[in-house]
């Protein structure tokens, strides 16, 4: 019982939520303002997107150093250290502070 209201403004629904749902790939933000054209695309939420310091990926509630395996808030300041499971997912699906060019492998 009880609403939750997220820091952007999106209200909570725990019924017929449809944000995020696989079909609408959107950003609140998105929602609220619409898409913009081709080729400028938002990367996260934030427009424009937090800048990630050297080295470390943005993790939602901070940034991610995989050397030390610290996370520190937007304020720089420690919150906690990232175990095995933490640091995996972080690695495999957060954005990070640069860019890969991406290669084509095709199946043997």
């Amino acid at each position: 019982q009880g609403e939750y209201t997220f820091a952007d403004g999106l209200e909570y629904k725990d019924k017929k939520w449809h944000y995020c749902d696989g079909y609408d790939r959107r950003f609140y933000t998105e929602i609220c303002s619409g898409l913009k054209p081709a080729g400028i695309s938002q990367l996260t939420n934030l427009d424009p997107p937090r800048k990630i310091p050297k080295g470390c990926y943005d993790c939602g509630d901070g940034y991610y150093n995989p050397e030390t395996r610290v996370i520190i808030d937007y304020k720089f300041r420690f919150l906690r250290n990232a175990d095995d499971d933490e640091h995996e997912w972080i690695v495999g699906t957060c954005r990070k502070a640069w860019d890969e060019a991406a290669e084509h492998k095709p199946k043997p």
